[in-house]
């Protein structure tokens, strides 16, 4: 199952969401224990769903619950034109669900390097850009598997919707190394299996180096042969010349031909599993009139994968960068 459609649960969603404290950035520890204890009180169908992908995922490589309670859109504040937010911002209805559904899959994790080093991410449009950040609108925003290159890149990244693009145009894509795999011939899949290839870095991690060059190395493919991990970037992958080369051109065809598109709409909460996918954002157009989209994101670590390294974690934890080599 990749959408669960959660409107019967509407009045239990609300119920949890306003035993939260009202504004989460004053003590996002508290805030994210709670969300943790709250976690427990979700519907059996929805705690049930998040419970079976967290240990196994799906072949799609998302989970989409729809349906949620958000604000209407005149009680929303305006879109976001600067990041991080308020500390003093009060609570949204989707920020609370971020919070309750990802303490039920792990620990929400900040990165120092990216966004401040917060918790919370607001994505919304940003003129000018940088072609790799996810305040891009007007160009795709490519393929990639979030910080591949990063030793404790997150398990997933969920991400809210609070407002859609105006043209409704914006869509999240998704391909599933599940369904590439398949694609692939044996060789190649062999040349892309544990085999480390030069990868660069998004900016945030350069250390205010303009071109630091591939200073991580990741792997195409690993793990299970009979079902693999995924480490993907199309813009920051650089692979050797060669077959090497040849075999990540081909994967890219591969994870293009099984692509699903999902457009979000508000209430709208995607689980992607960032072990297994890539994903990218087809383009739209902002009006800069203070309603264009808008969508909380938050990166959860959990215990598979060697994530949670010392035992000793908490949801809330902000953390530094160490490449993969």
């Amino acid at each position: 199952m990749a959408t669960l459609d959660v409107t019967a649960h509407r009045e239990q969603m609300l119920s949890l969401a306003s035993k939260l404290p009202a504004v989460p950035r004053q003590d996002l520890y508290h805030f994210l224990d709670v969300a943790h204890k709250l976690a427990q009180e979700l519907p059996y169908e929805v705690s049930d769903t998040l419970d079976a992908f967290n240990q196994v995922g799906n072949e799609d490589g998302y989970l989409l619950l729809r349906g949620l309670p958000v604000e209407a859109d005149e009680e929303l504040p305006p879109t976001p034109t600067s990041t991080p937010a308020p500390v003093g911002r009060p609570r949204l209805n989707m920020e609370a669900f971020l919070a309750v559904f990802g303490r039920r899959l792990g620990l929400h994790t900040g990165y120092a390097e990216l966004r401040s080093g917060t918790v919370y991410h607001d994505v919304y449009p940003s003129p000018g850009a940088h072609h790799l950040s996810s305040e891009t609108s007007e160009t795709l925003l490519e393929f990639h598997t979030e910080m591949a290159y990063h030793m404790l890149q997150p398990n997933y990244v969920m991400l809210a919707c609070s407002r859609a693009d105006h043209d409704r145009r914006a869509r999240t894509l998704v391909g599933s190394i599940r369904k590439a795999v398949r694609l692939l011939d044996d060789g190649t899949a062999a040349t892309l299996y544990e085999n480390k290839q030069p990868c660069e870095v998004d900016v945030a991690f350069r250390g205010g180096v303009e071109d630091p060059g591939a200073i991580a190395r990741v792997k195409p493919l690993y793990g299970p042969q009979d079902d693999p991990l995924l480490g993907y970037d199309r813009e920051l992958l650089k692979p050797e010349p060669g077959p090497a080369d040849e075999a990540v051109a081909k994967l890219s065809q591969a994870l293009d031909d099984v692509t699903e598109g999902v457009f979000l709409t508000p209430g709208d909460l995607l689980i992607i599993d960032n072990f297994r996918t890539t994903h990218a954002r087809t383009p739209f157009t902002p009006r800069w009139d203070g309603r264009d989209r808008w969508l909380h994101r938050v990166y959860i670590r959990t215990n598979s994968h060697g994530q949670l390294p010392t035992g000793g974690e908490r949801a809330g934890d902000v953390i530094t960068f160490t490449p993969r080599r």
